[in-house]
């Protein structure tokens, strides 16, 4: 059946019975409207149905519908009778819900991948089976990926169907998500403030006590501390639903990625400062670090060494490692007896201890790149002695109740080190040591900038540190010490010739003592060829053998 046009109208006979397509007024242009009726294939029970669209105004726009029903028909051929009832599915469900008849693209593509056709699925439903479907993923990573989909990705695009997916809905959300920010902070500000009202009432009083009670009760009322979705978080929920999508793509659910034409402001990772003089004057005066990522000077670094020396500090040897090696926390805390090699001077990073939550799990280095062997020093290799030493002491100590973890650097009793407590545990040992803050990941940048700061070649850095692109070495770590930059600055200055009119002037003390000496100098000579053309006629020589080396300043060169 190739499908029929027809004209109906609403007007009814003197008996009440609606003429439809006999009403004489039907040949009026504008009376009535247009009709069409296609026959599907049968249903799985061979029972028929026809799909039927009414109510247009004209009858080409009635027939383009016609035409598209028919053409979704050509999808198969007339031989795949489980095809065509596929498709004789969708179009009955289309015709049911009065949706718009599909698109033949869209369509074919589901068809051909084997996706169903009268069923859609969501943004929300796709993102948890894309989720399910990592199983080669780490933990930590999947984790990530968890909580992008669970706190934001479902709660602002989760119903919409995935092939309706647009760039203004993610433009949408993330619009969404400043602006909660902005109540985030506000709500921060307020709980902050009546925080420190509550410290500045006194404890004594009736009127004191009462007021405090209040202000406790309006502070219980108040959101809790929350942190908002920064820059770096919003361009990595980018980068899951951008690479959700590109599977879906992958699949044929879709044929757009939405995501990867949202702009977002750049993410610009924090600076890695060096603690100068003038920034311990300052931090010391208002308390606050000039970045997050703070850097010591090799100056610093020996203090700090020299102070977990001085107390005995039975992890030395971990901080020592991490300070002139760059190991990251996880990998310190992992790293097994068996991972040293005496004869090569040598470390293999081959597994760390990480969280999840507070959950310590055991796996392989963030990257591929993290496997790495890492050479020791002379320096570092007789402190890893020492250490070794040290837990043998422990052992005997301890006795049967020793725990034989394997680990090089462990608890007291042998059990391994709790990446979270090895944290507090530095930020103490900091606070102690009278040093400016600094994170114990910050550790690993003063490796860096030491390494660097010595003239170490980057890429050798940068496979000390397992990073897995040198890019990332000269991005993050590029901080070299003031004093290694100030002798790269007189370095420079000192290769280009200065002739005398461009030498930096005298200031006014020294020009009066130049000035008599010059004087000096000048009616010493005149005196001295006097002297000589009395007692000689013609060509006069004269030396002063008695005549003193002036040591004049040292010529200054601006920084």
């Amino acid at each position: 059946m190739n499908g029929t046009i027809s004209k109906r109208c609403g007007c009814r006979d003197a008996d009440g019975k609606q003429l439809n397509g006999s009403c004489s007024k039907l040949k009026q242009r504008q009376h009535g409207y247009w009709t069409f009726v296609q026959e599907l294939p049968p249903r799985e029970d061979e029972t028929r149905r026809r799909f039927r669209r009414t109510g247009y105004a004209k009858r080409k726009d009635a027939e383009n519908d016609l035409d598209k029903v028919r053409s979704l028909l050509t999808i198969t051929n007339k031989d795949d009778t489980e095809g065509r009832r596929r498709l004789g599915d969708l179009l009955e469900s289309v015709a049911a819900s009065k949706d718009a008849i599909p698109d033949y693209e869209t369509t074919k593509r589901k068809f051909t991948t084997g996706q169903s056709l009268t069923t859609h699925i969501t943004v929300g439903e796709w993102l948890e089976q894309w989720l399910a479907g990592k199983n080669a993923l780490r933990k930590k990573g999947k984790d990530r990926y968890e909580n992008d989909i669970r706190l934001h990705l479902k709660p602002q695009i989760g119903h919409i169907r995935l092939d309706r997916l647009t760039v203004a809905h993610l433009d949408e959300m993330f619009a969404g998500i400043a602006e909660a920010n902005i109540e985030i902070n506000d709500a921060n500000v307020l709980r902050r403030t009546a925080l420190d009202e509550l410290q500045q009432i006194p404890w004594k009083g009736q009127e004191n006590r009462r007021r405090r009670k209040a202000l406790k009760e309006s502070i219980a009322a108040m959101p809790p501390f929350r942190r908002v979705t920064g820059v770096s978080t919003q361009h990595r929920i980018k980068t899951t639903v951008r690479a959700a999508l590109n599977v879906a793509v992958a699949r044929g659910l879709i044929v757009f990625n939405a995501a990867a034409h949202v702009e977002l402001a750049a993410a610009k990772r924090p600076k890695a400062l060096v603690w100068t003089d003038e920034r311990i004057s300052e931090w010391l005066r208002t308390g606050e670090k000039p970045s997050p990522v703070m850097v010591w000077t090799p100056e610093q670094a020996g203090q700090f060494l020299d102070f977990l020396a001085g107390i005995e500090e039975r992890l030395y040897g971990l901080y020592h490692v991490i300070t002139f090696r760059g190991l990251r926390r996880g990998e310190a805390c992992g790293l097994r007896k068996t991972d040293r090699n005496r004869a090569q001077k040598t470390l293999t990073i081959a597994t760390q201890l990480v969280l999840d939550g507070w959950e310590v799990i055991e796996n392989a280095p963030k990257t591929d790149s993290g496997e790495r062997v890492v050479v020791l020093d002379d320096y570092t290799d007789e402190a890893l002695d020492e250490q070794e030493l040290r837990q043998e002491a422990e052992r005997l100590e301890w006795g049967e109740a020793w725990v034989d973890s394997g680990r090089m650097f462990t608890m007291p009793d042998g059990s391994p080190i709790h990446p979270g407590w090895l944290t507090d545990h530095f930020e103490r040992l900091v606070e102690l040591s009278g040093l400016p803050p600094i994170r114990l990941h910050d550790l690993r940048h003063v490796a860096a900038s030491l390494m660097l700061a010595a003239g170490v070649d980057v890429k050798i850095v940068s496979e000390t540190l397992g990073h897995s692109d040198t890019r990332i070495t000269r991005d993050i770590y590029q901080s070299v010490m003031p004093k290694a930059a100030q002798e790269a600055a007189e370095a420079t200055a000192a290769i280009v010739p200065r002739g005398a009119a461009r030498r930096p002037k005298p200031t006014t003390g020294e020009q009066a003592v130049l000035d008599q000496i010059a004087e000096l100098v000048i009616d010493k000579a005149v005196a001295d060829v006097a002297e000589a053309a009395v007692e000689q006629d013609g060509h006069t020589m004269a030396t002063h053998e008695g005549a003193k080396i002036i040591a004049f300043p040292p010529r200054r060169v601006r920084a």
